[in-house]
């Protein structure tokens, strides 16, 4: 099955995470079908850039998000089904 989830990147104390779609039984940090957006807490002005058409894509394909994912993406205004 495929997820959408965040994969954590960046250096120490300065987190960065990618939003992914993969299977879900791979690894956080293995391989993936492709990248999503990006989400940077340490950014005030703007911590999330996420490709809209490929989140629909995906979701529309039965990529199911994480709860983080879900969460961020309610916060942009991101109808899910």
């Amino acid at each position: 099955m495929l997820v959408i989830r965040l994969s954590r990147k960046g250096r120490h104390n300065h987190p960065m995470y990618r939003l992914l779609v993969a299977e879900n039984s791979m690894p956080t940090d293995g391989k993936f079908v492709e990248i999503v957006g990006h989400y940077n807490p340490v950014n005030t002005e703007q911590p999330l850039e996420v490709k809209k058409d490929r989140v629909e894509y995906w979701i529309s394909k039965g990529a199911q998000p994480s709860n983080t994912v879900a969460k961020l993406l309610n916060k942009t205004g991101f109808n899910l089904p």
